[in-house]
């Protein structure tokens, strides 16, 4: 459990196309075996300490033909921001990718004063 030290909680959440590669045959769809896609998201403002993140696909757009293999996670998470991250492997075709993320930590206020 992450226990958050101050009384001053942050959220920041956004929705990002991850990928859309069924328009110009992207490796996502055509391809085959390990394929990751990766994007960079930058808070609306810096967090006190890395906060937890949470993903979650808001639209995807996969091929019924083959099995569907996903593994979603938020890597390198800092104060300013994460990697979202997205993988497949085998035969699974994925045309488009939405993801939507939630971050919770505590934030600066405006009456915080450093101690050195």
């Amino acid at each position: 459990m992450k226990k958050i030290r101050s009384h001053t909680i942050g959220v920041d959440s956004g929705d990002v196309m991850l990928f859309s590669d069924y328009e110009d045959g992207g490796p996502m769809w055509t391809g085959r075996g390990q394929r990751e896609r990766r994007r960079r998201i930058n808070f609306s403002e810096p967090f006190r300490e890395a906060p937890t993140v949470h993903l979650s696909p808001s639209l995807w757009d996969i091929d019924s033909s083959t099995v569907i293999r996903a593994d979603v996670s938020a890597e390198a998470v800092t104060e300013a921001g994460f990697d979202m991250v997205f993988r497949t492997w085998g035969d699974t075709r994925v045309a488009r990718m939405r993801m939507a993320w939630t971050a919770i930590g505590a934030v600066g206020e405006e009456d915080d004063w450093a101690v050195d």
